[in-house]
């Protein structure tokens, strides 16, 4: 084979000097249909495979692999064939000789074959926004916490919406949409999914699907249109899968370490308003072609039916919230929120606790017990709720129950006092009175009450309301014969 060199002189010893083909053979001994070659040519000569090579070791075994590497298609994408596992199959099942390595290399030639290829996708202004959930690490109050991030990107101008929340549940999926569109001023025509079983309930053949209720509601209320993915496509919106990554490393480098979620939305709020600056000229056009907000936001709950047990508790996710003493036994409907649950009896509020994403706890409220334990006093010792309160309800309890037998009187006494006066300034007047060693139930009483007679401001008379008065100016002498003197 010729060298580049051997071309060059060629070529030039031809088109420049005029040599004939015949006195280059010659002179460079070669054949002179090599140096026909040559001067046809500048291009460096490449050996071209014009067959597969033979594989002696390889060859009987490599229908098997194609059909191993063929039936991965259909089976879940953590449990496919990688090349290590083929090699040791090959070696168990069928007496494999060759090396890993000869495993591997044809394992990697055949996955390049079946690589797929891509075609770039656009949208106009107003006209898309992408969706999808990451995972990242917080510390929240020094510890430790994984929070799911629901992100949305318009494709057009490629601003981001970056919101954190304790759960991917259904209501966190609606809250998420609410917020977005609230903070982006309007809604994307058509909105791109994965199939999250939030808004997904059944993949059909093709691009339908048959959505969850509560989703169609969202769409109906926010007016847009939904496409979701092929399955385990997630390419297929790579617009928001490159937000989830870039939002990790952008936001959470190093571990941010915050006191509350509260805390952390901000953080990713500031960094979504720098973002949308940055394409302000972009930002500016799809603003513009955005559907308009409706009148009222969506109720972002789910709602549950539920029925209090004896202990006043219902269940809801694995965790138990208390509802007031009345409502025991009777059927209400709570609507659980990302933070919160609310509890009605039909159309009145009863209650609103604070969501608990654990497993087993119970949420309970103070005043719902208060009734039982006017009843049954002697609950107040070991009552669960009770056990809840703050330490300096707990050093009370000690101090009257622990060297009196019927000192759970006297502490359920100032338990009911929770039912006139607000629990923070029954918790001061309970630690006032301790300092002072007068721990009874009148003495924390009579504190409550000189406390709210103290706060309370003294009622103003207006001038005009006082009734006008002409009071005549008597002459005292009149009475001097009282003692004896003359009268005026």
């Amino acid at each position: 084979m010729l060298e580049m060199v051997d071309i060059e002189y060629i070529r030039k010893k031809h088109f420049i000097e005029g040599w004939p083909i015949r006195k280059i053979s010659r002179n460079l001994s070669v054949a002179r249909q090599t140096v026909r070659k040559a001067l046809q040519s500048s291009e460096i000569p490449k050996y071209n495979l014009t067959k597969e090579k033979p594989c002696p070791v390889m060859d009987p075994y490599k229908e098997i692999v194609k059909e191993w590497l063929e039936k991965d298609k259909e089976q879940p994408k953590k449990q496919r064939h990688t090349a290590r596992r083929i090699f040791h199959r090959l070696c168990e099942e069928y007496g494999f000789t060759g090396s890993e390595s000869t495993a591997r290399n044809y394992v990697r030639t055949i996955k390049n074959e079946q690589k797929e290829v891509f075609v770039p996708l656009t949208a106009d202004w107003g006209e898309q926004a992408q969706v999808d959930w990451g995972r990242a690490k917080v510390y929240i109050k020094g510890k430790e916490r994984e929070v799911s991030l629901f992100c949305l990107r318009l494709k057009a101008s490629l601003v981001p919406f970056v919101w954190a929340s304790p759960t991917e549940k259904l209501e966190a999926f609606l809250e998420g949409h609410k917020r977005a569109f609230e903070w982006l001023g309007g809604v994307p025509e058509n909105l791109v999914y994965d199939n999250p079983k939030t808004a997904v309930t059944k993949i059909l053949k093709g691009p339908y699907r048959e959505e969850h209720v509560i989703f169609s509601s969202l769409r109906a209320h926010y007016l847009f249109d939904s496409e979701f993915c092929n399955p385990s496509k997630g390419n297929e919106k790579g617009t928001v899968e490159n937000l989830v990554k870039y939002v990790r490393q952008n936001t959470m480098v190093p571990l941010p370490d915050v006191s509350s979620i509260e805390e952390l939305n901000q953080i990713l709020l500031s960094w979504c308003e720098k973002q949308k600056q940055m394409r302000i000229k972009e930002w500016k056009q799809e603003v513009k072609e955005l559907r308009p907000l409706p009148n009222a936001p969506f109720k972002c709950s789910k709602t549950h039916i539920v029925k209090p047990n004896s202990l006043l508790l219902f269940q809801v996710d694995r965790n138990y919230y208390s509802v007031p003493y009345e409502y025991a036994y009777r059927q209400l409907r709570v609507e659980a929120y990302t933070n919160r649950i609310e509890v009605y009896d039909r159309a009145k509020l009863i209650a609103i606790h604070n969501r608990s994403y654990n497993q087993g706890e119970k949420i309970m409220e103070l005043e719902h017990y208060l009734p039982i334990l006017a009843i049954k006093p002697r609950a107040a010792k070991n009552a669960l709720v009770v056990r809840k309160l703050p330490e300096i309800y707990q050093q009370l309890r000690r101090l009257l129950c622990k060297h009196n037998t019927e000192g759970y009187k006297e502490y359920a006494k100032i338990l009911l006092l929770n039912k006139e006066f607000d629990f923070k300034d029954v918790m001061q007047a309970i630690e006032d009175n301790i300092n002072l060693g007068l721990v009874t139930y009148p003495h924390i009483r009579q504190t409550l009450i000189s406390q709210s007679i103290s706060s309370k401001p003294a009622e103003k008379v207006a001038a005009s309301t006082l009734p006008k008065l002409e009071i005549p100016i008597d002459n005292p002498a009149k009475y001097n014969w009282l003692v004896g003197g003359a009268t005026a």
